[in-house]
């Protein structure tokens, strides 16, 4: 695997020390894991705004609750 240098604060290299110490893990990982995490919250996070600019179009919103409607039928199928 391909690695870069960056440059992070004393303070944060430190805490990731601290981590890493208690949990047996590497820094590479832990900063992989974060790294992970915060994608995952912004994505959440821009998902959650489109969903909330889909609530707030009326018209938008109408279409999407006729296409739930019809996709509703699914769930009695028998299928799992």
């Amino acid at each position: 695997m391909q690695s870069y240098t960056i440059k992070i604060s004393s303070t944060s290299y430190n805490t990731l020390q601290q981590i890493a110490a208690r949990s047996g893990e590497s820094i590479e990982a832990l900063l992989d894991q974060a790294i992970e995490q915060y994608r995952r919250q912004k994505f959440l996070e821009a998902a959650n705004q489109a969903y909330a600019a889909l609530r707030n179009n009326p018209e938008e919103w109408a279409i999407e609750m006729e296409e739930r409607q019809a996709w509703d039928v699914t769930l009695a199928d028998g299928l799992l």
